[in-house]
């Protein structure tokens, strides 16, 4: 079992392609090729955490926020970046980050809190666009079905709750090859026009090799025409935070009560309860600040997220209720998250959670 047949699995869910653009995810420390000995799953990657690794024998930390978030110029253990790189590379331990790639993931950090709180018809808070693409290729009639479902199975043609979507418009092609051709149908140095169909296929970005290799695998042409573009539409299942629902409406006062217990806070700080009652519910893991319109404009009752600053406060409008639960809790449950779906994955192989609290903030 190497690094790159987990961290492929973990892409599954959490394609690197979909972390933002400020980021510094994937594999920061060690080599794809690498045996694994086992895998420690934790939200943050400290020196703690290497000395735990050690400890219980994984030489793969898989941790939610990334170690190096910015570049380093030296590595004399000045930081606590620096020791922690230093001490994983001494050891020989790996370290792969999810972040903001799980943060835009239906099934991530959002997702979960969605989960823990009991939230029912939930959907993206801020879905994504320049997400989906689309291809079209020109190939002779009697290979457009072969191809068609060579691009379908390496995921192309997937929309919403279908799949198998295509678009095909029937017509002629022309071409002539020079003298170093070698044309599939036709001679070289002559002119052929060929009854081809044209083939357009959409698909989610991070499949574009995939796809392509498909293209190129199953394409009867020596020299293949396509073109892939860029579409505007947002895409409903990858983005920023989720909105939901509870059974039935709440007393503010018993949801907050409950929140508490749910997510083992000490305090909770918000704005004024400008609803007697909730039940639509806006959550996004981590610093939120950005999505308070769009849990507005959701019609959330109670946007429930972290590191609020006081100017923040002032935009809920008196439309909704904010709620600052804390970064480190917001998004406590990840690592949880990652380790059951990794166990479900590799059943006969460890994969181990963080015992260690790596929240630096503490309440009296």
């Amino acid at each position: 079992m190497t690094i790159k047949n987990i961290t492929d699995h973990i892409e599954k869910i959490a394609p690197l392609t979909y972390a933002e653009d400020f980021d510094n995810v994937g594999l920061l420390v060690g080599k794809f090729e690498t045996e694994v000995t086992g895998v420690l799953v934790a939200l943050d990657t400290l020196e703690e955490t290497v000395e735990e690794a050690i400890e219980k024998k994984c030489n793969l930390i898989v941790s939610f926020h990334p170690i190096v978030f910015k570049g380093l110029k030296k590595f004399n253990g000045s930081n606590y970046v620096e020791r922690v790189i230093i001490k994983a590379i001494k050891s020989e331990i790996a370290i792969y980050a999810t972040h903001t790639a799980l943060d835009n993931s239906n099934l991530g950090v959002s997702a979960k809190m969605a989960e823990v709180i009991g939230l029912k018809n939930t959907k993206v808070l801020i879905p994504q666009k320049g997400i989906i693409k689309k291809l079209a290729t020109y190939v002779p009639h009697k290979d457009a079905e072969t191809l068609r479902e060579a691009l379908f199975r390496s995921g192309a043609g997937n929309i919403g709750n279908y799949d198998h979507c295509s678009f095909n418009i029937k017509g002629e092609g022309s071409y002539r090859g020079n003298e170093y051709s070698n044309p599939a149908i036709g001679n070289k140095g002559e002119l052929h026009i060929e009854a081809e169909t044209l083939i357009s296929v959409i698909f989610e970005k991070h499949l574009e090799n995939k796809v392509l290799k498909s293209l190129f695998e199953q394409h009867p042409y020596e020299e293949v025409a396509y073109e892939i573009v860029t579409l505007d539409n947002i895409h409903q299942n990858i983005g920023m935070g989720m909105v939901g629902e509870l059974e039935a409406d709440k007393e503010i006062q018993v949801f907050i009560e409950e929140l508490k217990q749910l997510f083992g806070l000490k305090m909770i700080r918000h704005s004024s309860f400008v609803k007697n009652k909730v039940k639509r519910i806006a959550v996004l893991g981590g610093s939120g600040a950005f999505a308070i319109d769009q849990a507005k404009s959701a019609g959330a009752d109670i946007f429930i997220t972290a590191d609020l600053k006081y100017h923040d406060f002032y935009k809920a409008e008196n439309q909704m209720v904010l709620a600052d639960i804390g970064h480190y809790e917001s998004e406590q449950f990840t690592k949880n998250l990652l380790v059951d779906y990794l166990t479900k994955k590799f059943t006969n192989f460890a994969i181990i959670l963080s015992e260690k609290n790596t929240n630096p903030i503490n309440y009296i």
